[in-house]
């Protein structure tokens, strides 16, 4: 069996939780990335393979106890009227100093998150510090793939001011995973990032011109299909639940010509390449030289942040990409 088959096979057997790219996207883009990089980062990456995918999805779970942490999965472009991309500020600074902090906030940092977190890594790579250096690769790779998401970049993120409610999942959840088995995921060697702060404000720039496409080809197959047919039930562990029909999910598919394909593919090619820079402007640390897995603080840490985020007491919501 192909290795790409082998990696969704697995990857399918996981449970399934309907946020951002989803638990099943989220964790098979972080693991494909892995296999972008070159030789001299492949052998401590793939040796750690396991915790990247795995911890791919825990800014998701962060997101609805952490304050802030909601603001770091989306933009809302919309907000800020015509040619807002060629506007804002790519410095964060400059953007507080324009539109205050507060507004940055309920309407969505991504862009400038990456950037960020772009810096904490390479000082990581630096320090030759592993853990932080898998901790940080892990998050890192989760908020580039959600701004290669459409609807992580408007403020109608779930159709909710079009009465599409529940096309976020569609999109981004339902179908990967009825699809990603027919996707190509090959994108070649990870590429050193010249500009990275103009590289991913680009990104989101890319996905924020899909969503008209995103919001059109749904509302118009809706409008032809039955909702009996636009929607049907299937089994989810011991539960019943009501999904977008395969038939649906395919005919979308179709109209999107394979977008949801060249995102997964984009999100996937983009982190392997900030991985790289990162590692590239650290000065090219010798990673065979690091621990071969995480610490047993490290893995205390996780179960412990895991158990926390468990008995929290969830924030207010964020107006906004709250579903």
């Amino acid at each position: 069996m192909p290795r790409i088959l082998l990696l969704l096979a697995f990857l399918l057997l996981l449970p399934q939780r309907p946020q951002a790219w989803g638990f099943f996207g989220h964790r098979l883009i972080n693991r494909l990335a892995v296999f972008t990089l070159p030789p001299e980062m492949m052998g401590f990456y793939k040796t750690n393979i396991d915790y990247l995918t795995e911890n791919a999805t825990r800014p998701d779970s962060r997101r609805s106890v952490v304050p802030g942490e909601a603001a770091r999965h989306f933009l809302d472009v919309d907000i800020y009227g015509d040619s807002a991309l060629a506007r804002l500020p790519r410095s964060y600074a400059d953007a507080v100093a324009k539109f205050g902090e507060d507004s940055l906030m309920k309407h969505g940092i991504v862009p400038w998150q990456v950037v960020r977190m772009k810096g904490q890594l390479t000082e990581a790579f630096r320090q030759r510090d592993a853990d932080r250096i898998l901790s940080l690769s892990a998050d890192l790779g989760h908020y580039i793939a959600d701004a290669c998401v459409p609807l992580h970049t408007t403020h109608n993120y779930n159709g909710q001011l079009t009465g599409q409610r529940g096309i976020h999942g569609l999109w981004e959840s339902r179908l990967p995973e009825i699809l990603a088995a027919n996707y190509d995921f090959f994108t070649g060697p990870a590429p050193y990032i010249e500009r990275p702060s103009e590289t991913i404000w680009a990104a989101v720039a890319r996905s924020n011109a899909a969503v008209d496409s995103v919001l059109t080809f749904e509302r118009d197959l809706t409008a032809r299909m039955p909702e009996d047919k636009k929607y049907g039930f299937e089994e989810r562990g011991n539960q019943t639940v009501r999904v977008y029909s395969r038939e649906f999910s395919h005919e979308y598919h179709q109209r999107l010509t394979g977008q949801v394909e060249r995102q997964m593919r984009l999100a996937q090619r983009l982190i392997g390449a900030f991985w790289y820079t990162c590692w590239v402007d650290a000065g090219q640390p010798d990673l065979d030289a690091l621990p071969k897995q995480p610490s047993e603080k490290e893995k205390l840490r996780l179960a412990r942040e895991a158990k926390e985020l468990q008995q929290a007491a969830p924030q207010a919501a964020i107006p906004g990409h709250e579903d």
